[in-house]
């Protein structure tokens, strides 16, 4: 046996230890690039890392979850790019656990298997109605016009004239500025083209943007809310005496340089009077959504108005919460969009805290909620392990704590019954399995070939990209001929 495969508490196999990581978005990535850093000439095993997502194309929430009109937010792709061009990595997409993998699947032909499949799910508002026709989530809507398979089709009707958005945080701000701007500025993104339609289309002229606490407890970031201050042909609405603070609102502000930031440009838009613009804004704070109404003509279950209640805040400063006074009133809007944030869901064979909606974990090792006791060989990274919090960049020291775990624990792994590739046995048994179950996976080659694509259609209309929408016109675009000249060029 060679030296440098000689079986160590790093080197606990004498082939290369094969790792799974489930969900090609950025917890997956960043979780790679950390295993990749910390193996990196030498310094541990050997590794063969296979990306695993059910969608065809890579990225995840970086594809699907960032505004069409955030270009700058995309470019974090080029990063993950390199990790997926390594030669020890290789992507497989058009793959989806409990569709067609099992965990027992992925146990029986990986070492360690990371599970990164974020939170496709959303909380819910929990007041009657929301299961009413124009009664959206925000990860639908934002879904929507990110041109994602699952979504293509959702039902919204923007022929009302108001709509409301219930959150106070980066994805309730996309929300409101998607609804609330002239479309022909979105013209020049990369926008799925049923949206834009839509959009284009669209007779609401008033988003209210309802917030459950005050200014001061809102998490979006300043950068969000002065790009919503700036929309050309929006007036973004702010009654002065929505800003007047409790006394430990007052508090919490001392303390907290981005509420200070928030309350300045708060403030500013407090004072400035209303230009008369085509479309308005109104921010909203201490009210709660109590009911979705539905009605209309023959009583067809369709929005048309939110119940709303006025809140006081009670409670210490630092854990400030809202409590309603009693004065009620109806907002009449025929769209309420729910932004109250993701959720994961569970995945069959693993445990869930359906409270918190995370697999348990210990700094990334699944664990049994029961006994505490360690799974062994399954992990867990980004918002499944953590819950949905921060921005695409708090995934990467999430992910290198979770590959830092899996390094850590190899000298206790029992590996996979795996045999070394040979010239006689060139595939690895995972692909064995894929090809048994007439499976289609798409790898990174072919993903490139479908970034090609939707960056040359995009060209002719002076867009980024026009994204393919559904799986099976990217399977068919991957079947068709390879046009001379043909190459593997550019990034989502």
């Amino acid at each position: 046996m060679p030296p440098d495969l000689a079986r160590s508490p790093d080197r606990p196999v004498d082939r290369p230890l094969r790792i799974a990581i489930v969900g090609a978005g950025p917890a997956g990535f960043y979780t790679a690039a950390a295993l990749l850093a910390q193996t990196a000439g030498g310094a541990g095993p050997d590794l063969r890392v296979d990306i695993l997502d059910r969608l065809p194309t890579p990225y995840g929430l970086v594809r699907f979850g960032v505004a069409p009109d955030h270009p700058k937010i995309k470019e974090v792709v080029r990063i993950f790019e390199r990790v997926a061009l390594d030669p020890r990595v290789r992507f497989l997409g058009n793959v989806e656990m409990g569709r067609d993998l099992a965990l027992a699947d992925l146990e029986a032909h990986y070492d360690q298997v990371v599970f990164a499949v974020g939170g496709p799910s959303d909380r819910r508002l929990g007041v009657p109605g929301e299961e009413l026709a124009g009664s959206h989530s925000s990860t639908a809507v934002v879904a929507w016009y990110s041109a994602h398979p699952d979504f293509l089709d959702l039902p919204i009707d923007l022929s009302c004239s108001a709509a409301a958005v219930v959150g106070a945080g980066n994805v309730a701000v996309d929300v409101a500025r998607i609804l609330g701007r002239n479309p022909e500025d979105l013209a020049s993104t990369d926008i799925s083209d049923e949206a834009l339609a839509q959009l284009r289309a669209s007779r609401i002229r008033d988003v209210h943007f309802i917030v459950r606490r005050g200014p001061v407890q809102a998490k979006w970031s300043p950068a969000e809310l002065k790009e919503l201050a700036h929309l050309e042909g929006v007036d973004l609405i702010v009654d002065p005496r929505e800003l007047e603070l409790d006394s430990g609102s007052e508090q919490e502000l001392r303390d907290d340089p981005q509420a200070q930031k928030n309350m300045e440009i708060l403030r500013t838009l407090a004072g400035r009077a209303p230009t008369g613009a085509p479309r308005r804004i109104h921010l909203c704070f201490r009210v709660s959504p109590v009911a979705i109404l539905g009605g209309g003509e023959g009583e067809s279950g369709q929005v048309v108005g939110l119940d709303l209640e006025r809140n006081r805040l009670v409670g210490e400063a630092g854990s400030l919460r809202a409590e309603g006074t009693g004065e009620r009133w109806t907002l009449p809007v025929g769209l309420v969009v729910r932004a109250v944030g993701y959720r994961s869901l569970p995945l069959a064979g693993l445990p869930f805290d359906a409270k918190a909606a995370i697999i348990p974990n210990l700094r990334g090792r699944v664990i049994n909620p029961a006994t505490g006791e360690l799974l062994q060989g399954l992990y867990v990274s980004g918002w499944v392990k953590r819950g949905p919090t921060g921005l695409i960049g708090s995934n990467k020291p999430d992910g290198t704590e979770t590959a830092t775990a899996m390094l850590e624990d190899l000298a206790a792994l029992v590996p996979a019954p795996l045999a070394p590739l040979t010239p006689l046995a060139p595939l690895a048994p995972i692909d064995e399995l894929i090809a048994a179950r007439g499976l289609r996976p798409v790898d990174f080659s072919g993903w490139k070939r479908l970034d090609q694509i939707e960056v040359e259609r995009g060209r002719a209309a002076g867009r980024p990209r026009i994204k393919f929408g559904r799986i099976a016109e990217m399977l068919a675009a991957l079947d068709a001929p390879v046009a001379a000249g043909e190459g593997a060029t550019g990034t989502d």
